[in-house]
């Protein structure tokens, strides 16, 4: 028999009292578990391809709009496809969620295309990637959308309702949507009320895409948004370490240098063929889909959203008539700087409790036989 050794405790012991103060046992216990295991999304290829090559073959969209799937496999009852904002990537949407995520299942990340977007080949690569992870897997996946993400889900819902299909759902959490250009400019308004809103108004000027001078300043609005919540140093301290910032910090200012003028006024032009949530509340769509669903916004969502956003209007007064199985929440910071729109990353832990919450509510049914 081999002699005991203390050597394991012993090291973690030691790590311990290595421990920074101002790191917290919850970040230190995640990075530990990611050295054992790093998150590694690697790309996924589809075996189930019939409407997304459909609307290639018709000459709707190019290969160059189609977006880009990503995925870690593990083991668990419920897969989770990820959409992101405008920026960043849903790869870094979910950065610290990630392992959260993957102790429940394998997790798809759906990253938007660089140099151009179509909103009919993205919804069809959606129909044909939730088939095959009800087959893959054998339970239908919760699908995560963030921010103008979580608006293409509801426009994918609701185009799918008017053809007479329910994708099957096994949940939907959906983080401040934005659905519809309204939820961005205040058509009253004489200019744009909000910073996203300045950012996107140089691409309704003209059907062209906007002057150089006008891209910088629209990447410049995204680098500020992004850069406001990464001010303070003390908070990031408790939520990721130095390496895990400098590679974020990379990631999302890369993913904005990279997009180009089509390429974000095809992301606009989308944006503007989205209707209202509002205008279909009487029209037998409703509701968009029977899944268990957990609408979040923060607390402050002036930077994005407009006051009468009709989104946010829709879904905070009437959310169980589009989703029967909805709760709508606002996450708030009580010992801090507010949450903002979408600040899944800065303020991981505010969303946290909620989002665990949901998924602890889901029903798993059972997997059938081969």
């Amino acid at each position: 028999m081999p002699a005991l050794s203390l050597a394991p405790a012993l090291h973690l012991v030691s790590a311990f009292t290595r421990l920074s103060p101002t790191q917290p046992l919850r970040t230190f216990l995640r990075t530990t578990g990611y050295k054992l295991r790093p998150p590694r999304p690697v790309p996924f290829s589809p075996s189930v391809r019939q409407r997304q090559d459909a609307v290639l073959a018709s000459g709707q969209a190019g290969l160059h709009q189609a977006a880009s799937v990503l995925w870690e496999q593990r083991p668990g009852p419920t897969p989770t496809l990820v959409l992101g904002g405008f920026v960043p990537d849903a790869t870094e949407q979910v950065f610290l969620l990630r392992g959260f995520m993957l102790r429940r299942g394998s997790v798809y990340y759906c990253n938007f295309p660089r140099h151009g977007f179509s909103v009919d080949l993205l919804f069809a690569q959606l129909e044909d990637l939730v088939e095959e992870l009800n087959q893959r897997h054998g339970t239908p996946p919760v699908i995560f959308g963030v921010s103008f993400g979580a608006g293409l889900i509801l426009e994918w819902l609701r185009r799918a309702r008017l053809g007479g299909r329910s994708p099957a759902l096994g949940g939907l959490l959906l983080v401040s949507p934005v659905a519809c250009l309204e939820d961005l400019l205040d058509p009253r308004a004489p200019k744009p009320t909000t910073l996203l809103g300045r950012a996107v108004k140089p691409f309704l000027q003209s059907e062209a895409p906007p002057e150089a001078a006008h891209i910088e300043r629209s990447r410049g609005i995204f680098t500020k948004m992004f850069e406001a919540g990464a001010q303070n140093k003390a908070s990031l301290r408790a939520l990721m370490t130095a390496g895990e910032l400098k590679y974020l910090h990379s990631s999302v200012i890369s993913t904005i240098r990279a997009i180009d003028a089509q390429g974000a006024a095809e992301r606009i032009l989308s944006l503007r063929q989205m209707v209202p949530p509002t205008s279909y509340f009487a029209q037998p769509l409703l509701p968009l889909s029977t899944a268990p669903t957990l609408i979040l916004y923060a607390e402050k969502e002036s930077s994005v959203l407009v006051d009468e956003s009709p989104t946010r209007f829709a879904l905070a007064t009437a959310h169980r008539a589009y989703f029967p199985e909805s709760r709508c929440e606002i996450i708030a910071n009580p010992h801090g700087a507010a949450v903002q729109h979408a600040s899944l990353i800065f303020h991981y832990f505010n969303f946290l409790p909620a989002i665990a919450s949901f998924y602890r509510r889901l029903r798993t049914p059972r997997r059938q036989a081969a």
